[in-house]
């Protein structure tokens, strides 16, 4: 059967269909597709006549192009077509459904399908997400492009090739990309959070298990507590656990916080014994506070440790602390008697100690302490970290200023609690 050039769905949906002898036998209502090789192909075609449905095979159309549908049969050699779960309709199961657009980090809505001949036979190519799919919809494509010529603008297309689109599925939800793991990787985790925060929580949930431990520890950081408890409570506990033991201690303590207390339970078994105990002591404390806010993952040396020796310990250390600000220097018994700034480190003399260049007038708050006080004073001090300590004055952490950045933003913004 021959096939010319390239057509969208929408220039064959409701088009007629002509037999033989020209005669009309009702309409395209939509397209089944199956999977093909190397790309999914139409089968058949269902029509629409007095408000019945009716198959009309691949093998049986004559022509097939935008100007013209024509079949080799006539209206008495079609059967009636009932809708059914296994097939995949280009009108009822992609038109108007969202993707994701890996190279935007964005969610976008499918206009319209793009097919080309291949082999005789109509190939599902690319998607159409843009402005033209929804004017071309409209059958106002042609005058629209007239209309942009005229300010001496151009109508972009913006289509997503079904290369990257994810194995088929009948009845989808949404349709994602099948970016490949480095690709999904090389988002900003702020930027997959918003994605799976736009599709369906199926769609969500399938995405996230599919990013590496580190990149989903980074991503669910990012997400809304309520969305961070319905994945995780949807996974295993080992799986979890692994996400979780990547985080740091107070975004673990956060997600674990909102999950029912024997998931939580089962979580915190699955993590190693040093790393559970950090988490759990920061959930020990009353949210809203210096202690529910800060995290317990900071680096502290004795101030008879020379600056050499801090700078080569600090190199290897940092690379597991999230946020490595300062150098806190503390006695024996976990005392703060001091503090030292990256910058002091680097213009320091190799062989001097952290007791000659640390900072001896503290900036502190206690656990705790309302966390606007804490805010206040890392605004008031122009401070990167507040140390928190008891009233004996031994450290328990450090509250970042990233933190205090989410406690200050309107609720509507914030990601975390």
């Amino acid at each position: 059967m021959p096939f010319f050039g390239e057509v969208f769905s929408s220039d064959i949906v409701k088009k007629p269909v002509l037999d033989p002898k020209g005669e009309e036998l009702g309409r395209v209502r939509d397209l089944v597709i199956v999977k093909g090789d190397p790309l999914p192909v139409v089968s058949a075609l269902i029509i629409e006549k007095k408000k019945k449905d009716y198959l009309m095979p691949w093998q049986d159309l004559n022509i097939f192009n935008k100007k013209i549908l024509s079949s080799r049969v006539y209206g008495d050699s079609l059967s009636v077509y009932e809708f059914a779960e296994e097939d995949l309709l280009i009108v009822r199961d992609i038109l108007d459904k969202q993707i994701v657009d890996a190279n935007g980090a964005k969610v976008v809505r499918v206009n319209d399908v793009k097919l080309e001949g291949y082999h005789g036979r109509a190939v599902l190519i690319a998607v159409d997400v843009g402005m033209r799919g929804i004017l071309r919809r409209l059958g106002i494509e042609r005058g629209s492009e007239e209309f942009f010529s005229l300010i001496k603008a151009q109508l972009p297309f913006n289509l997503i090739s079904w290369n990257y689109i994810q194995p088929l599925r009948p009845k989808l939800q949404a349709i994602t990309l099948t970016v490949p793991r480095q690709m999904l990787s090389d988002l900003h985790p702020a930027d997959i959070a918003d994605i799976i925060s736009q599709v369906s929580r199926e769609e969500g949930t399938h995405l996230f298990k599919d990013l590496d431990i580190e990149t989903a520890a980074e991503a669910l950081s990012e997400l809304k507590p309520e969305i961070q408890a319905e994945i995780i409570n949807a996974m295993e506990a080992e799986k979890a656990a692994d996400i979780i033991e990547e985080m740091p201690p107070d975004d673990a303590a956060d997600v674990l916080s909102d999950l029912p207390t024997e998931k939580a339970k089962e979580i915190l078994e699955h993590i190693e014994k040093e790393e559970a105990e950090d988490i759990q002591e920061l959930l020990g404390h009353e949210e809203d506070t210096a202690g529910g806010l800060m995290t317990n993952e900071y680096i502290a040396y004795p101030p008879q440790m020379t600056v050499q020796e801090a700078f080569e310990k600090f190199k290897a250390e940092a690379k597991e602390v999230e946020n490595a600000y300062y150098i806190y220097v503390v006695d024996k018994d976990e005392r703060l008697i001091g503090v030292a700034s990256l910058r002091e480190l680097l213009l320091a003399e190799h062989d001097c100690l952290l007791a000659d260049i640390m900072e001896t007038n503290l900036k502190t708050v206690s656990p705790g302490e309302d966390e606007m006080d804490a805010a206040e004073m890392i605004s008031k001090y122009n401070l990167l970290a507040l140390p928190v300590v008891d009233d004996k004055g031994a450290m328990h952490g450090i509250i970042s200023v990233d933190d205090i950045i989410d406690v200050l933003l309107p609720t509507s913004a914030r990601r975390k609690r």
